[in-house]
């Protein structure tokens, strides 16, 4: 009897982990690529809500953390998010009537359908309900547009920033290179220039370079900054032969060059009279307190730094906390130095905004198209300052797809679905207006996250993860709100697992999707006709984490795979080739219906120029091609699932982009493009 009454204790605290799992977001289910169905183990649900903030290592841990649950829910809201045009039903925490009897007994009564009623004009309210005061968002009902900036279908390329070369030798390229991009693309008929995340790295960390694992998404990467764009003397960086070793190489080495970057920064902060300092002052003041303690998780970092440490968790004890003491003295007595990274920050942000408007002077529709990265650096200035806000204990990633067939884990953090609410949504809102404030539009990385993310214990193994539901509907219509104020462009990546009604919802508010060419695949799995793309997305010939159309159909990425031994397992590279080379005729039908002789493996370029003519001509309202695909270039920037093995982010164009685009075959297939867009 003992063991039968011990057996059924474990079911029930089982039965209640899992309905705690249910009411904090934990998906115990979850369905692959395949459509196999997958069951998360009882441990990581239990990990994961400890982590979340309910603790789950016990019986009377799981019962007081779902009460616990239960009484967050009652609170009243931060914020309450609505659209126009609709009417708004109140939360139960507001809501509701509460009756005291004489015996000290609360109950609750019921009220009906208590709703607000609808609101015609977007924008963020003060609202007073029931003595609560709180912030209502009325989102429009739609994103703006392709149509609401130019008419007919507009085209531009994306590009990788550090890889662009100007007329002046540097270690990477800048935004004073990228300000040369946008002009030469623009002469050529694009409307819209897509760039890698700009977002804040640890200033002056060669070893830190990923654009996708910043150390803020507030604030900008301070290597970028171009002083000639604001009038100021360059960096000395104009470089007499020979060239230092990986300046003109294929290689970015970015080792040597960013603590480089960053001492020719100091050069330069040093330089500057008081008039120069007092402007930059200035145009600071308005970017308030956050600006300040950006600049001064700088200057710790680079205090820290030196000694081994990696991101604020590495740091004493008595720095770890933004408000505590020893920061504020270590402010005080830095001065100098957080001052030099406020103007560090000021470069950078003031350099983008000039190319941003150079790009619209010149006829661009659109401009720039930033991108908002997943998450951050667990070590990182966001989740240093917002903590309470961020995840802990967890990071993220995805599960095994066709982007990543191991799995994913990106050592990242992001927003706590808890922290969000709790905060009324302010960090979310305050990362889109940075994002958006100095671009056209703004294409957010791995958007699924809007609805789910993978989060895995710290530690462990992608496949210990399991999906954690998020907000979705408030997080997209704060997208609209914010892309409506801005008159911005939104572009919603969505490629992998997607989760149910996140289409309808992108598709319904115009958000746009993207629709990659080697994706785009009938059931029969033959390339779908670039008229049956969606009007209301993106169409491309790839990213920056897939195969060039060059390296895809002369097979460079299956030597790649086969270098690292990332071939199926059930497959041999003769296998592989066999499967790319009838793929090889399935594509070529779909660009030329076989108007012309298949080329051969070797001779890519044709291939190419079918591919860039192909998403020109789809029904797509906006084509983007990467610089790689205008160049026909064999190699990709990022080879997803690899840190060191692939020398990802660090690859630069052979020669500068002016030279390159004037090339007879480069020109041709910019051509082809622009050609197929205005059709």
């Amino acid at each position: 009897m003992a063991g039968s009454s011990s057996a059924r204790a474990v079911e029930a605290e089982i039965e209640q982990l899992h309905a705690l799992a249910e009411a904090i977001g934990i998906a115990r289910k979850w369905w692959g690529v395949d459509g196999a169905e997958r069951t998360v183990s009882d441990a990581s649900l239990a990990s994961i809500a400890t982590a979340l903030g309910y603790a789950a290592g016990s019986a009377a841990e799981i019962a007081r953390s779902l009460e616990q649950q239960a009484s967050e829910r009652r609170q009243p809201p931060a914020m309450i998010v609505t659209e126009v045009g609709v009417p708004t039903p109140l939360p139960a925490s507001i809501a509701r009537a509460e009756l005291t009897g004489e015996d000290g007994v609360a109950r609750t009564l019921p009220v009906g359908d208590w709703t607000l009623p609808p609101i015609a004009e977007p924008g963020y309210y003060r609202l007073e309900l029931a003595g609560h005061v709180l912030t209502l968002a009325v989102a429009p009902r739609r994103c703006p547009a392709v149509r609401d900036f130019a008419e007919g279908k507009l085209w531009g390329p994306a590009v990788q920033i550090p890889a662009l070369r100007g007329s002046t030798a540097r270690p990477f390229g800048d935004f004073g290179e990228l300000d040369e991009a946008v002009s030469l693309f623009a002469a050529r008929g694009a409307d819209v220039l897509a760039i890698n995340p700009v977002h804040a790295l640890f200033p002056g960390n060669g070893m830190g370079f990923s654009p996708y694992s910043p150390s803020s998404r507030l604030y900008l990467n301070s290597a970028m900054g171009a002083p000639e764009l604001l009038g100021l003397p360059s960096l000395p960086q104009s470089l007499p032969p020979p060239l230092p070793s990986g300046e003109g190489g294929p290689l970015i080495d970015w080792e040597g060059a960013l603590p480089r970057r960053l001492a020719d920064l100091r050069t330069l902060f040093a330089s500057l009279d008081a008039g120069a300092r007092a402007r930059i002052a200035r145009d600071n003041a308005v970017h308030g307190e956050g600006l300040r303690r950006q600049a001064l998780f700088d200057a710790l970092d680079v205090h820290f730094r030196p000694g081994g440490a990696d991101g604020w968790r590495d740091w004493p004890l008595p720095y770890q906390d933004p408000e505590g003491a020893a920061v504020g003295a270590f402010a005080a007595e830095h001065a100098e130095e957080v001052e030099f990274h406020l103007f560090t920050q000021w470069l950078a942000r003031e350099s983008l905004a000039r190319v941003q408007a150079h790009a619209r002077q010149q006829g661009m529709a659109v401009g720039l198209l930033a991108d908002l990265a997943v998450g951050v650096h667990t070590g990182g200035a966001d989740a240093w300052s917002m903590r309470e806000s961020m995840l802990e204990g967890l990071t993220i990633g995805a599960p095994p797809d066709p982007l990543g067939p191991h799995g994913q884990n990106w050592m990242l953090t992001g927003f706590s679905p808890r922290g969000l609410v709790r905060s009324g949504y302010a960090p979310w809102i305050a990362t889109l207006r940075a994002a958006l404030s100095l671009a056209g539009g703004l294409r957010i990385d791995h958007a699924f996250g809007l609805s789910r993310l993978w989060v895995v214990p710290a530690g462990e193994a992608s496949s210990a993860g399991a999906y954690l539901a998020y907000p979705f509907v408030d997080l997209i219509r704060l997208v609209a709100l914010e892309a409506h104020r801005a008159r911005a462009l939104i572009v919603a990546e969505d490629l992998g697992t997607m989760p149910a009604g996140f289409a309808e919802a992108v598709a319904d508010r115009k958000m746009l999707g993207m629709r990659v060419l080697w994706f785009e695949r009938a059931a029969d799995r033959g390339f779908i006709g670039g008229q049956d793309y969606a009007p209301d997305s993106v169409a491309m010939t790839g990213t920056h984490d897939t195969a060039t159309v060059a390296g895809w159909w002369s097979g460079h990425d299956l030597e790649w795979a086969e270098k690292l031994g990332r071939l199926p397992a059930d497959s041999s590279p003769e296998r592989e080739a066999g499967r790319r080379d009838w793929d090889r005729g399935l594509l070529w039908a779909t660009l030329t219906r076989d108007a012309a002789p298949r080329p051969a493996p070797g001779d890519p370029e044709p291939v190419v120029e079918a591919a860039l003519r192909h998403i020109g001509g789809s029904a797509s309202q906006l084509a983007i091609a990467p610089l790689e695909d205008l160049l026909a270039e064999r190699e990709q920037p990022n080879l997803p699932g690899t840190v060191t093995e692939h020398p990802n982010w660090r690859r630069r164009l052979a020669a500068p982009l002016k030279d390159l685009l004037e090339e007879p075959g480069t020109a041709e297939r910019i051509e082809a493009l622009d050609g197929a867009r205005r059709r």
